[in-house]
C-alpha cells in the first residue's frame, strides 16, 4: 500500500479567485490565489502568509532575507461571493451543457 492518493480531491478554489482566511493568523484578509497544489490542499494567495526566507549570497546573488508568501492549506479559505463580497461556499451545476461554480449564497455564476 502506498501512502498517497488515489484520486486528487476537488478543490473549491482555483487560480484567479478572490478568497478570503477563515482561521489562523491571516484571518478576515482577504486576496487572489496565485498558484495552487492539490496534492498538498494548499494554496498561494497573493500578498498573505508572508514568511523570511534567508538566501545564501553566491557570485551573482547578494543574498540577505527576503519576504515571500508560504502556503495555506484549502481547509482555511472560502471564496468571495461576486454579489455580496461575504465568504461562500461553492456548487457546481450544468448551464447550456457545461459545468459551472456557483456561490451558494447569492446562486451568482462565479467566472
Amino acid at each position: 500500500m502506498s501512502s498517497s492518493k488515489r484520486f486528487a480531491p476537488k478543490l473549491g478554489i482555483k487560480k484567479g479567485d478572490k478568497v478570503v482566511v477563515i482561521a489562523g493568523s491571516n484571518k478576515g484578509q482577504s486576496g487572489e490565489v496565485k498558484v495552487v497544489f492539490p496534492k498538498e490542499n494548499r494554496a498561494i494567495i497573493d500578498g498573505l502568509n508572508m514568511v523570511k526566507k534567508h538566501i545564501k549570497s553566491t557570485q551573482d546573488n547578494p543574498g540577505g532575507i527576503n519576504e515571500m508568501e508560504a502556503p495555506i492549506h484549502i481547509s482555511n479559505l472560502m471564496v468571495v461571493d461576486p454579489k455580496s463580497g461575504k465568504p461562500t461556499r461553492t456548487g457546481r451545476k450544468e448551464v447550456d451543457g457545461k459545468l459551472v461554480r456557483y456561490s451558494k449564497k447569492s446562486g451568482e455564476i462565479i467566472k
